[in-house]
């Protein structure tokens, strides 16, 4: 079966799985695990912060930063597209009581002009809830791996800082975007308080998101990390996997750029496909024709061995991934030209 419902279904490489094995570990819960240590530094200094923690997911980390950077009873503004408002069990306002405030984006990136409408008399209006945080996602999920443009982000972070808002960077898919749109890791530590990253998705490790921010953020997260569950033990063998993905496997995430770009392609020219979306990165997004049934086309693509996901509302997705091979990619292009 190939299967392109996610990036996140990769297994670990050969190399990947001798660096975990080889592993120096500790216990981190007393910040005795070397390896892990290590990988936080590493990460802090790539961004030019002060420091990171290590998570077991994308979604606690993303939970952590709203926790630390709010109060009860505050406002975050984020895209009505926002995986930390759409797909994080309404953690925001079960883990820190907060708000949010859909921005009215497209693909899910809303233009600085919107935020500045949305946060006039937020912080003057006693029966309105306090205006606190700022979360963007980069790349965005439901927006088919969309990349913010980069000055805009320099424009909210203006913004921000006129309004005293914490500005948070869901990085999920981070440097897929920086790949893509070749940007530096240092560029977004200048202008985010707090930046999570997902190590599990294009990254291909099979555990593991970090927090990277100041050091009062991060020592703050640590006891937030302690109250969610998430503080482990010898997790430098999952720390191990994280170093070596980063050391091996972002230039590479190109192939997979390249390979949806294909995929996106022959959609195209496939008669039961309404449109394709934008493709920038390693997401295709995309509608079958009025006249056919989403779960049928998903249904046939599976009888061909091939998995995909709907997203709802009509929308299907692929993702590539590590393990997406060019074979595989060939197969999948000529099932579109004959289904």
């Amino acid at each position: 079966m190939i299967n392109l419902i996610s990036d996140t279904v990769t297994k670990p490489t050969k190399g990947m799985l001798k660096a975990m094995m080889g592993a120096e570990v500790g216990d981190d819960v007393f910040k005795t695990d070397p390896t892990v240590n290590k990988l936080q530094s590493k990460v802090a200094e790539m961004f030019g912060m002060e420091d990171a923690l290590f998570f077991p997911s994308g979604t606690m980390a993303n939970q952590t930063a709203i926790k630390i950077l709010t109060q009860p009873g505050d406002k975050m503004f984020c895209d009505k597209w926002a995986h930390v408002y759409n797909f994080e069990g309404g953690g925001a306002a079960f883990n820190a009581g907060v708000t949010s405030h859909l921005l009215d984006g497209e693909r899910g990136m809303f233009e600085p002009e919107q935020l500045t409408e949305a946060i006039s008399g937020s912080r003057s209006d006693i029966h309105v809830p306090y205006a606190r945080l700022v979360a963007i996602e980069n790349t965005t999920n439901k927006g088919g791996g969309a990349c913010w443009d980069y000055e805009k982000l320099v424009k909210i972070r203006k913004i921000c800082s006129k309004n005293d808002l914490a500005l948070h960077l869901d990085g999920a898919r981070l440097f897929n975007a920086l790949v893509a749109k070749k940007e530096s890791t240092e560029q977004y530590g200048k202008i985010f308080d707090t930046i999570s990253i997902c190590m599990s998705k294009g990254l291909g490790a099979p555990v593991g998101s970090l927090l990277v921010g100041s050091k009062d953020h991060i020592e703050r997260a640590l006891r937030v990390r302690k109250l969610f569950g998430g503080a482990m033990r010898q997790s430098g063998y999952l720390a191990a996997a994280v170093d070596y993905a980063l050391d091996n496997h972002i230039e590479r995430l190109a192939i997979d750029h390249t390979r949806a770009k294909v995929i996106g392609a022959s959609l195209q020219r496939c008669e039961l496909i309404k449109n394709v979306e934008p493709i920038e990165t390693n997401i295709v997004i995309f509608n079958v024709i009025d006249s056919i049934n989403e779960n049928d086309f998903i249904s046939r693509m599976n009888d061909a061995g091939i998995s995909l996901i709907s997203m709802g509302s009509g929308k299907l997705r692929m993702v590539t991934h590590l393990d997406f091979t060019e074979e595989m990619l060939e197969r999948v292009v000529l099932t579109i030209e004959n289904i």
